[in-house]
């Protein structure tokens, strides 16, 4: 009882509750979005909402195993885990591969969807942090060596390689931004870092030029760059949000009350682009607010960043701290039209089983980073 007791004691409830807080706001967005849209829910205005409900169940369970279990205990399951994730990947270019949205990114297994990448996304984090802390942490040196970085990188590289192969570039980018963040956090030269920066930028353009890409992503880009391009087809989905959450005004058109939303004019509303129901029918104060709650998120993780003593728990919270910052602001971006739409979920606010599960054992990591730090740090 002691022991539990403290690590309750010890837990930073300011970033739970402000979790939680944003999962409940998501729950009621969810409802409004699905409710009306009998294609979607079978004749059940229920049924989005339940399930959502339940996929933040299930995710505050993994939050709780992976506090009970430690990100200490899974440092060393990293191999296993990575190994998973990149077999779970790498079937999704078989025919157990499903697409979803455009995007060939999801394994369907007995009626259940999966998308692997957002699991991904927190093995990647885990094993960088492996590779780069392991001899830092054990005092054999100061920062990491250029051998040791190119082995983290490598082991970045192969998922998101299969991943772009799908192609979800969404993922890619949300992975790109956590690589960069993991190498500043980990002490690495800044070579790394610029060198890195520029390999990503010609390696964009490689990909461009190469035709990876399938034309509706193409057509996504084209439409950010000139939004009046074509209103009716690839702009459509911008236009429409633009218009969604600037009807919102101030205070917003009350919840269920949202015209854009009731009418179903903007696509994807529950999933991709649920901020546009937030800005209707809550308006700016209500969408406001779940920027707040994101900003207390970050600054949570911030502060377990700075706190913890090892640089694996370092490079561990400073990754996840990249992951959620830039999805949330791609996320919220592509909505109000100053960033290309990338189909990025936004985190703890969208419907998405696999996407939950991520991001609340993400906050499982953080704060078994928080509970096991030595109460002198």
């Amino acid at each position: 009882m002691t022991a539990r007791d403290s690590v309750l004691r010890r837990m930073d409830w300011p970033l739970t509750l402000a979790a939680l807080a944003l999962s409940g706001l998501g729950s009621l967005l969810v409802w409004s979005a699905t409710r009306n849209r009998t294609e979607l829910n079978n004749g059940d205005p229920y049924g989005f909402l339940v399930r959502h409900s339940v996929n933040i169940g299930i995710g505050l369970v993994l939050m709780v195993g992976t506090v009970w279990l430690g990100h200490r205990t899974l440092r060393g399951a990293v191999p296993v885990l990575y190994g998973l994730s990149v077999v779970l990947v790498a079937l999704v270019l078989t025919p157990l591969g499903t697409t979803i949205n455009g995007a060939h990114a999801w394994l369907d297994i007995g009626g259940f969807s999966l998308q692997p990448s957002e699991f991904t996304k927190i093995t990647i984090v885990l094993g960088m942090a492996m590779l780069l802390a392991e001899r830092v942490d054990a005092g054999d040196r100061t920062y990491p060596d250029h051998r040791t970085v190119l082995q983290a990188l490598g082991l970045a590289a192969l998922p998101m390689a299969i991943i772009m192969l799908m192609p979800d570039l969404g993922s890619v980018m949300v992975m790109a931004v956590m690589v960069l963040g993991v190498l500043l956090a980990s002490g690495a030269s800044n070579r790394w870092v610029f060198g890195l920066m520029g390999a990503g930028a010609a390696g964009a353009v490689l990909v461009w030029q190469l035709g990876v890409l399938d034309e509706y992503q193409i057509n996504r880009f084209a439409a950010f760059a000139n939004p009046e391009l074509d209103p009716a087809g690839v702009g459509y989905n911008t236009n429409q949000a633009r218009i969604a959450i600037g009807s919102g005004g101030l205070h917003g058109t009350g919840l269920f009350n949202g015209t854009q939303t009731t009418g179903q004019f903007v696509p994807e509303q529950q999933t991709d682009f649920i901020f546009t129901v937030a800005g209707e029918e809550l308006g700016f104060l209500g969408a406001g607010l779940i920027i707040l709650l994101l900003g207390v998120i970050l600054w949570r993780a911030c502060r377990i960043a700075r706190d913890t003593t090892e640089l694996y728990g370092t490079i561990v919270a400073t990754g996840i701290i990249a992951w959620f910052a830039f999805q949330s602001f791609e996320n919220i971006g592509m909505t109000l039209g100053i960033m290309p739409v990338a189909g990025l979920p936004l985190p703890f606010v969208s419907y998405g089983g696999t996407s939950m599960f991520a991001v609340w054992i993400a906050v499982g990591l953080l704060q078994s980073i928080k509970v096991q730090r030595p109460m002198s740090a």
